[in-house]
């Protein structure tokens, strides 16, 4: 029993001397924490925006009055449809030449698309009982005669991604995708170097003429070819098991994400040469991923406040999140992505140089 309160008091006299692994564990949880209930209580009721192409009058009218609907008129289909694909409109409604109507949703938000679908019926209840109203009205002096309901208000639903059976997960699914790999990828370089660290193998590297620059660009070499291969098999794991649609080009969602791992890979490397051992290398992720996923446009940075969005700027998985949504749910190409693209590649030129001059608190050239 006294070798075991000696070992017991040996690990807190250790635990107790080292300040940062005392700061992860008290203070890192309740930042993390404060963080969350900031962001996850963030109260915004959806709101949506509806095109409207020579819909009648009444229709009209009823859906200006409805709470949180944006009613933007246009002079034809082919307008209206063009602000959907540019992300300006949520839905399509148009009036056919026989009385029905025709909506067609972006559901790229499977609860905006409850929400339209949910205040339409509202409107068109609501101009049934006004339309009966009237007509009960008007033949109230004819016995017998039924009041018509009037057929003008089928609806006939179509969708820009996905189905009626699309859920919220669908479109939150790049997200996703790219966090993993920038996860995984993170946990591997870091630890990995970490370990070459400890062993005294990076030690022994940098007794030898080998410049920083050169160890860094190898060790990102080497890693890389295992964080593309992973970053393949997850990209392809998702459209082919999970059955996720992709609107635009598959290569340019490799790419994204091939890019999002390099700079995951650096940010480990980077992250491994201020851990002194694995323990506090795993420490470390509560404070750089989680911030990632928060800030990833799971919760839409729009609703946030302004230093909230600040913080989201100045992470990658917001560009990254941001060029795969842009992909997958909306069709773009390149030209549209690029300069998510290049944010990321500005993450990685600064990482890849951080850990370079990271490397001078072991050796210096």
């Amino acid at each position: 029993m006294t070798r075991t309160f000696a070992i017991a008091k040996r690990i807190l006299t250790e635990l107790l001397h080292d300040k940062r692994t005392l700061a992860m564990i008290f203070i890192a949880p309740m930042l993390i924490l404060t963080l969350m209930n900031y962001v996850f209580n963030i109260t915004s009721s959806t709101s949506v925006d509806i095109a409207t192409v020579h819909v009648e009058q009444q229709m009209d009218q009823g859906l200006a009055k409805t709470k949180n609907v944006n009613v933007k008129h246009y002079d034809s289909k082919e307008a209206a449809d063009s602000a959907l694909k540019d992300q300006k409109v949520d839905a399509v409604l148009s009036q056919t030449s026989d009385g029905n109507y025709d909506i067609f949703y972006a559901n790229t938000d499977s609860s905006k698309t409850a929400a339209t679908r949910k205040i339409l019926a509202n409107v068109f209840t609501q101009n049934k009982l006004s339309g009966l109203s009237q007509q009960v009205a008007t033949l109230s002096q004819r016995v017998g005669v039924q009041p018509n309901l009037g057929s003008n208000f089928n609806l006939n639903e179509s969708y820009s991604y996905g189905d009626k059976d699309t859920t919220f997960f669908a479109s939150i699914m790049p997200i996703f995708m790219g966090f993993f790999v920038f996860l995984f990828v993170f946990l591997i370089s870091g630890v990995s170097l970490l370990k070459e660290r400890t062993k005294g193998t990076l030690s022994r590297l940098l007794a030898t003429p080998v410049r920083r620059s050169e160890i860094i660009y190898g060790y990102m070499l080497s890693y890389s070819v295992i964080a593309i291969l992973q970053t393949a098999i997850i990209v392809f794991f998702t459209i082919s098991v999970l059955n996720v649609e992709v609107l635009g080009s598959v290569w340019n969602l490799l790419l994204i994400n091939i890019l999002l791992a390099l700079v995951a890979l650096a940010l480990g490397l980077l992250v491994s040469t201020l851990a002194s051992s694995e323990f506090q290398m795993i420490q470390f992720i509560p404070v750089v991923v989680v911030p990632q996923l928060i800030f990833s446009g799971i919760i839409p940075l729009n609703t946030m406040a302004d230093w909230a969005q600040v913080i989201g700027d100045c992470l990658p998985m917001k560009y990254a999140s941001n060029a795969m949504t842009e992909v997958v749910l909306h069709g773009q190409g390149f030209g549209q992505i690029w300069t998510d693209l290049l944010a990321l590649f500005i993450f990685l030129v600064l990482l890849t140089a951080g850990n370079i001059f990271g490397l001078r608190r072991y050796r210096k050239v």
